[in-house]
């Protein structure tokens, strides 16, 4: 007796064996009973995502108000200050030069004059120019008008009569301090 192969069709075959010309198959997992069933993993919350996320950004926003804003400030009070510096330096100077002129120390007065002024006239020639004006009593200083460099200064005199007239201001290039160029005599 001969054994010759039998031979079984592929559609014959037990299921717990492969067709030769079959690819082997991946396990793939039932889907998941009804409901009521967990989930292997946790789903990720949704409750209260849009609040966080809003609140997230709401404090982001009062950081940078903050920030910004007291910038803003600090920027402001900078300024501020650097303005009553430079008008207190102002009225210094420019109260004394007018006291000098009150008082008719003319010495004193073009000695404080800036450079340029004094370079453009001799001390003898202001001081003639100076002796010839009327004198006045008391003054009043404005406030620095940084634009032009000059302040008003009222002139009060002894007849009761206010003229305004401007001190015209220059730095001086050592020193850096403000100096009278001109009182508008």
């Amino acid at each position: 007796m001969s054994t010759a192969p039998h031979h079984v069709p592929p559609h014959e075959f037990p299921p717990h064996q492969a067709s030769p010309q079959q690819a082997p198959q991946h396990h793939v997992p039932p889907p998941p009973p009804g409901p009521g069933v967990h989930p292997p993993f946790p789903a990720p919350p949704v409750e209260g995502r849009g609040r966080r996320i809003g609140l997230g950004l709401g404090i982001g926003a009062g950081v940078l108000v903050l920030v910004c804003g007291g910038g803003a400030a600090a920027l402001a009070g900078l300024t501020t200050a650097m303005d009553d510096a430079l008008n207190e330096q102002a009225h210094v100077v420019v109260g004394r030069y007018v006291d000098a002129v009150r008082d008719r120390d003319f010495a004193r007065a073009y000695d404080q004059l800036c450079a340029q002024a004094r370079n453009a006239e001799s001390e003898s020639a202001y001081t003639a120019r100076l002796a010839a004006t009327e004198a006045f009593s008391s003054y009043q200083i404005g406030e620095l008008d940084f634009t032009y460099a000059s302040v008003p200064v009222q002139l009060i005199y002894p007849d009761g009569r206010a003229v305004t007239v401007e001190a015209e201001l220059d730095q001086n290039t050592s020193t850096g301090a403000f100096e009278v160029c001109e009182l508008g005599e």
